[in-house]
């Protein structure tokens, strides 16, 4: 099992190219979401990360809202490339936003004050457990999804669109669907520079 495992965490991989058509039905997507969901650590079992899915037409309202956003604020000069981007991450049929619950890290920093500096790091640290999860399973599926970060530039639409707790905080946006490319080599560093053993 163990070998099966690493297998799928090296398989996850970022996905440029995406389609938008169905390889892996909504519900499965939506169990998998709610089974990482479930099982990723959190501190003190604070169950802080908040998910959003969107499909179809929801998850491109979401890049049409960054592309506007990018608009206003990226030189008209530059803007064809930005747009291409984003147009690539909206081929997908569907993105997942991550977000944390700052009431959830306020009450802790209250209720264990001598940790209150370590609260938002930990929280940020089960996010990204929680974005591994998810992206590595949505590969294990036969899906293509990257990791992007819009946010704090989306934000307050983002919440307004989908009328989203105040407290929520957008941490992350994973685009996912049918891969339509493949991800090139990977480099490694050697690992005595990156792993000590004793």
């Amino acid at each position: 099992m163990s070998k099966l495992f690493l297998e799928a965490v090296k398989a996850r991989r970022t996905f440029y190219g995406l389609s938008k058509e169905i390889v892996v039905p909504a519900d499965r997507i939506k169990e998998i979401v709610g089974e990482a969901v479930n099982h990723t650590p959190s501190a003190f079992n604070s169950q802080s990360s908040r998910v959003v899915v969107l499909f179809g037409e929801q998850s491109d309202k979401l890049w049409n809202i960054t592309k506007e956003t990018l608009r206003k604020i990226v030189p008209a000069e530059n803007f064809a490339a930005t747009e291409e981007r984003i147009n690539g991450f909206a081929n997908g049929y569907g993105t997942i936003l991550f977000f944390e619950d700052q009431a959830v890290v306020k009450g802790l920093q209250e209720q264990f004050a001598s940790y209150a500096d370590n609260f938002p790091i930990w929280s940020n640290q089960s996010s990204g457990m929680l974005q591994h999860v998810i992206w590595t399973a949505l590969v294990a599926e036969g899906l293509g999804a990257s990791l992007q970060h819009y946010n704090p530039l989306i934000d307050a639409e983002v919440a307004q669109t989908w009328q989203l707790p105040a407290e929520w905080k957008l941490i992350a946006q994973m685009p996912f669907g049918k891969p339509t490319s493949v991800p090139g080599d990977k480099e490694f560093m050697p690992h005595s520079d990156r792993v000590k053993f004793f």
